[in-house]
C-alpha cells in the first residue's frame, strides 16, 4: 500500500514499473491505484464518462497472486468481458470490428477532462498506428475487435486519466518479457508478441524469462510506448525517497512467478518555491566527425536543429587520431525524441555510432515579452532568478539591423530595459502594421 495517498501530481516523483508478469492496460491502472489510492476517483469517474448506460461498472477488487496480495481492476459483474459490445453509430461497428475513427469519436464526445482526453486518444492512436502498419492501410482505415469492448475500451480511459493526474512524473520500466507461442485472435493464431505489439515496442530492451504465453498485450504496450522512453527500460530506476508501491495482477495463472506488474513510486525532490531553478530531464546524443565538409557539416546541423523535440545543437572543434581535424556533434532533446533525433543524425551525417543518455537539467522560469521598439517588434526573454531578481535578454535577430556593434547593444540594453519596466507598449497587430 502507499504511503502517498494523497498524491495527485507527478512533479517530483519518478515512477518504476516492474513488469514481473508482464502488461496488459487494466494491470497498469491497478497497480497505479494500489500504489496511489488517491487516484481511484478520478479514474472511476473517467470510465464512467465513457460507460454505456446498459452495461456494468468497473470496480477494483483484492485479488491474490501466486501468494500475492495484488488488485485487479474490471467489471464488477465478472471480471472481463461481462457485457455486451457498447453500441456505436450506424455504419461504423462491422463484422470487422469497430473502426478507430468510431472509437475516436467515441472518445472526443465524451464529458472527460481534457488532459484525460488527450492522453487516451494519445494511446488510441498508438495502437491504430500499429495496427495500420501490420495490415498496411491508413490509421483511419483499421478496425479493432477487442477495444470494441465496452472493458477495453475503458482501460484506454483510465489510463488516460492516470498519466493526466500523473503529469510532470518521470517513468521508468524493467525490460519487458517476451513470451512466447501464439496467442488467438479475430486475424487467427499469432506469434507472441504479437505483430501490433511488436511494432509499438520497437527499439526497446526485452528479456527472455522462459515463460510462455502472450505477456504484453497490445494496449500494455502502447501505454509503455506513451510513458517510458526506450532508453528509460531496461535500464537503471531513479533514486528517490519510496513513498509508494503497488501491485496490479493479471488474469491468466503462470507458472513460477506471479502475473503483476509493480509500480514503485519514489519522490525525487521536494517542490521548488517559484523563484527558484526548475528540473527537468533531458536527452543529450553526441558524436564526432572526421570525414564531412564544412557544407555538409552547416547543412545537417540546420536540418538536425530543426527536427520536433530539439532543444539544442551545438558544433565543437578538436583534434582527432593521427592529428586529424574532428567536429563535435552535441544534441539536446526531449527524452521522448531521443530515438527519433538519433536516426535522423544517422541519416543527416557520416557517423557511425553516437553517445546517448540522459541528464536532469536545472532551468530558472522564462516568459517571452513582445513590445515595439523604434517602430520595430522585439522580443526580450525574461528569466526569474534565485535571488528573486529578473534578468532580460532581447532576440539576437530582433536587434541585429542596427549600424554598428554600440548601436546594436544599446538597442539591446533599451529593450530589456523597457521589458523589465513593464511600461513596454505592445507590437500592434499585423494588419495595423
Amino acid at each position: 500500500m502507499s504511503a502517498a495517498g494523497d498524491a495527485l501530481h507527478g512533479e517530483g516523483l519518478a515512477i518504476h514499473l516492474d513488469l514481473v508478469g508482464g502488461l496488459a492496460g487494466d494491470m497498469f491502472v491497478a497497480a497505479l491505484v494500489d500504489a496511489l489510492p488517491a487516484l481511484e476517483p478520478p479514474v472511476l469517474a473517467a470510465v464512467e464518462a465513457l460507460r454505456p448506460a446498459d452495461s456494468a461498472r468497473p470496480a477494483f477488487t483484492t485479488h491474490d497472486s501466486a501468494g500475492l496480495r495484488a488488485r485487479r481492476f474490471g467489471l464488477a459483474t465478472g471480471y472481463r468481458h461481462a457485457t455486451r459490445r457498447p453500441a456505436m453509430p450506424p455504419g461504423q461497428d462491422t463484422a470487422h470490428g469497430t473502426s478507430s475513427a468510431a472509437i475516436r469519436a467515441r472518445i472526443a464526445a465524451a464529458p472527460l477532462p481534457p488532459a484525460t482526453r488527450d492522453h487516451a486518444l494519445a494511446l488510441l492512436t498508438l495502437l491504430a498506428e500499429a495496427e495500420a502498419g501490420v495490415h498496411g492501410v491508413a490509421p483511419d482505415a483499421v478496425h479493432f475487435h477487442e477495444l470494441a469492448d465496452w472493458d477495453s475500451l475503458m482501460d484506454l480511459a483510465a489510463a488516460g486519466c492516470i498519466a493526466a493526474e500523473l503529469a510532470g512524473a518521470r517513468w521508468s520500466a524493467s525490460a519487458p518479457p517476451l513470451g512466447n507461442g501464439q496467442v488467438r485472435t479475430a486475424h487467427g493464431l499469432l506469434p507472441v508478441p504479437t505483430p501490433a505489439t511488436a511494432a509499438l515496442l520497437t527499439g526497446y530492451a526485452w528479456h527472455d524469462d522462459g515463460v510462455g504465453g502472450e505477456r504484453v498485450t497490445p494496449t500494455g504496450a502502447a501505454i509503455l510506448r506513451h510513458l517510458v522512453p526506450p532508453p528509460r527500460c531496461g535500464g537503471a530506476r531513479a533514486a528517490g525517497r519510496l513513498v509508494g508501491v503497488g501491485t496490479g495482477a493479471g488474469t491468466r495463472a503462470l507458472p513460477g512467478l506471479p502475473n503483476v506488474t509493480r509500480a514503485l513510486v519514489f519522490a525525487t525532490s521536494a517542490p521548488l518555491p517559484l523563484d527558484e531553478a526548475e528540473t527537468d530531464s533531458v536527452a543529450v546524443l553526441e558524436f564526432d566527425i572526421d570525414d564531412m565538409t564544412g557544407e555538409e557539416i552547416a547543412l545537417a546541423a540546420e536540418r538536425l536543429r530543426a527536427l520536433a523535440g530539439v532543444l539544442d545543437v551545438s558544433l565543437a572543434n578538436r583534434s582527432g587520431k593521427k592529428g586529424r581535424p574532428v567536429t563535435e556533434m552535441r544534441l539536446l532533446s526531449a527524452p521522448a525524441a531521443a530515438t527519433a533525433v538519433a536516426q535522423a543524425c544517422f541519416r543527416e551525417t557520416s557517423t557511425l555510432g553516437l553517445r546517448l543518455r540522459e541528464e536532469r537539467r536545472q532551468i530558472l522560469r522564462r516568459s517571452d515579452v513582445r513590445l515595439q521598439l523604434d517602430e520595430r517588434a522585439v522580443t526580450v526573454k525574461l528569466a526569474q532568478r534565485p535571488d528573486g531578481e529578473t534578468s532580460g535578454k532581447a532576440a539576437h535577430d530582433d536587434t541585429a539591423d542596427g549600424a554598428s556593434l554600440a548601436a546594436r547593444r544599446q538597442r539591446r540594453e533599451r529593450a530589456v530595459a523597457a521589458a523589465l519596466s513593464g511600461d513596454a507598449s505592445p507590437p500592434p497587430p499585423p494588419e495595423e502594421r
